[in-house]
């Protein structure tokens, strides 16, 4: 015994899902290319040198970030 669909109800297709698929792809594209987003290589370039004699803990920003994601 099957139950019938509703006509208004549409179903899932193969066409649907990869034009789903293509235009989440394009909407990340376009994300990545976006002006305006800082470089990982450019914030390097603000963090203070590295202490002279090797070791040594630096609260710097990249720290902080890091911290940051680690709350809960």
């Amino acid at each position: 015994m099957q139950k019938e669909q509703p006509q208004d109800q549409a179903t899932p297709s193969r066409r649907g899902f990869f034009m789903g698929a293509a235009a989440a792809g394009a909407a990340a594209a376009a994300v990545t290319t976006l002006p305006g987003i800082s470089t990982p290589s450019a914030e390097l370039n603000k963090l203070p040198p590295a202490p002279e004699n090797g070791g040594g803990y630096s609260l710097s920003e990249h720290v902080k970030r890091y911290y940051q994601t680690t709350r809960v």
